[in-house]
């Protein structure tokens, strides 16, 4: 089974992909859903490429334009890959959301792109109830994707017209032209950021394809390969890497129908036993810090330096059988990873590679490849993309500034948003991620925070929060924390506790400052922390775990 010509993909539209994938991969299995401890609803690649031409068609029947804004809210599913490449092969724009999107935020959403048609699954019609008679949705054809891929025989599809239902028929699907150009605007996705300002990013297929091809050149998927999606696809980094680049490979992909709890992943990841995977470092870092790192600390091997690498290398072995027993991939990107977890996948030998982007990126900027690197030598921008630092906002006297960007993986700006766009693009058209980094010697990128989140210490040192977070998280003590400046300037430590601190609870206050003397010792001089302040709830998070630092700082 060759691959798909990875110079046509570099030329083609997400229909046109879509088309060429389901040509040459055929009967390969494309998509399927784990639920009740089997997989089922499987979706053959030739299946994909008819099912994904008949959405397109139903949209046009129902007079979507050309460029018409379209919908897609549902959970992980094959249905979503179907509708977001029918959204395509109707020629339309895709506006993919995240489930947990709030009605506020959707009605807004709705009303700021235009959307023409909305593709939803049953269970997400609720988000309507309370805006069902506003103007817009009352005029609306909503498109409800699920049952589309039950069967090979499926003749039609439900659409609600002012709260009157019907069925169309998607068997109509014949000779399809693809008139679009690899430059159209292919779909917006919103962005629910740590600093709270929800953007329209615009991506082309270009951009998204492209982005897709470098990750290939770092990470080689197969036809053969296995691929379990726990991280929501309207998210850019999970329909990015997550879906188009397998399409690319002919790869299968094995979707989760309830969230990726520990008692719906395992189960799920014994079964399928998957080759590759895409996680947030939240997933590997609570699995370090509930499973292995009690068991580790407690092997005597552990216990004496000389044998210390064979007692992590031990553990390595049980993670990956944990995950299956067959992973050569498991990517991790959307925030930073805590250094001391990554020194254990590192001497483990797991094959994990780190990744960075954006949203704007379509996402990848730079990554690695798995086991093909040394523990704490950056990484390499990804392919056809060019990065500088820019040194304009932070001290002159480091070497660290802004990470800015070229390259065909850079969006086309922000919907309807001509003065954000113009912000955020130097005057040389430069992407400016907003994120702060330098080169190494070798010119590889390390990475040490966001630009908004720095804090000038008191004779103008830079001081990075997610740093001294890394460290207040490999304690045994903290869940999750956020570092920002008082009123008076002064490091203040917000955190919330594990269950392992909550036992101490009748001494916390010692607790608290037996911490901070421990941080404070392997900080510099200008950062560190005045006080430690307990936070009972969660922290609010983006889709990738980051917390949202504007609702605290």
């Amino acid at each position: 089974m060759r691959q798909l010509s990875k110079k046509f993909a570099a030329q083609t539209t997400l229909a046109g992909l879509c088309l060429a994938a389901s040509a040459v991969y055929k009967d390969r299995p494309a998509f399927s859903l784990y639920s009740d401890g089997k997989i089922c609803k499987n979706v053959t690649y030739e299946r994909m490429g008819a099912l994904s031409g008949q959405i397109g068609s139903v949209l046009r029947q129902l007079g979507i334009q050309k460029g018409g804004r379209v919908l897609l809210l549902a959970e992980n599913c094959p249905q979503w890959p179907i509708a977001y490449f029918g959204i395509a092969f109707a020629g339309a724009v895709s506006v993919p959301l995240l489930t947990g999107f709030s009605v506020e935020q959707i009605e807004y959403i709705c009303n700021h792109s235009g959307v023409s048609a909305i593709c939803l699954s049953r269970s997400m019609a609720g988000k309507f109830d309370s805006i069902a008679h506003l103007p817009l949705f009352s005029k609306l054809p909503f498109i409800y994707i699920d049952g589309i891929a039950e069967n090979s025989h499926a003749g039609g599809i439900s659409v609600s017209v002012n709260n009157i239902e019907k069925q169309i028929n998607i068997n109509s699907f014949n000779n399809f032209i693809d008139d679009s150009s690899p430059d159209d605007l292919a779909t917006i996705i919103y962005t629910s950021g740590t600093q709270g300002s929800s953007k329209g990013v615009m991506l082309s297929s270009r951009n998204i394809i492209s982005s897709s091809l470098s990750s290939l050149k770092m990470v080689n998927l197969l036809p053969k390969d296995r691929m379990l999606s726990v991280l929501p696809l309207a998210h850019s980094y999970e329909c990015g890497l997550g879906l188009v680049a397998p399409v690319i490979s002919g790869a299968s992909i094995t979707y989760l129908d309830k969230p990726p709890s520990p008692s719906v992943l395992l189960p799920a990841i014994q079964l399928l036993k998957p080759t590759a995977m895409l996680s947030v470092p939240l997933l590997i870092e609570k699995i370090y810090k509930n499973s292995i790192f009690p068991k580790l600390r407690a092997n005597k091997l552990y216990r004496f330096p000389l044998t210390r690498r064979l007692a992590i290398w031990f553990a390595g072995r049980k993670l990956l059988t944990a995950f299956g027993g067959k992973l050569r991939f498991f990517g991790i990107g959307g925030a930073p990873l805590s250094p001391e977890v990554e020194k254990f996948l590192y001497y483990a030998k797991f094959p994990y590679s780190i990744g960075y982007g954006l949203t704007e990126a379509s996402p990848l900027v730079a990554g690695n490849s798995p086991l093909r690197f040394k523990l704490k030598s950056g990484i390499s921008s990804a392919d056809k993309v060019m990065l500088r630092i820019s040194k304009g906002a932070v001290n002159t006297e480091s070497d660290e500034g802004e990470i800015q960007l070229l390259g065909p993986n850079v969006m086309m700006g922000y919907y309807n948003d001509i003065e954000k766009t113009e912000e955020v693009f130097t005057s040389d058209g430069w992407l400016r991620t907003g994120d702060l980094g330098n080169f190494d010697n070798k010119g590889r990128l390390h990475i040490r925070g966001r630009l908004k989140a720095l804090i000038l210490g008191p004779s103008g040192e830079n001081i990075y929060p997610e740093e001294i977070e890394g460290i207040l998280g490999s304690s045994a003590l903290v869940e999750e924390s956020l570092v920002y400046s008082g009123k008076k300037g002064e490091l203040v430590a917000l955190v919330r506790l594990s269950e392992a601190a909550k036992t101490a609870a009748g001494v916390i206050e010692q607790t608290m400052e037996d911490l901070r003397t421990w941080v404070n010792k392997k900080l510099s001089a200008f950062s560190k922390l005045s006080r430690i302040e307990i936070k009972y709830e969660p922290f609010e998070k983006t889709p990738t775990m980051k917390i949202k630092r504007y609702l605290y700082v």
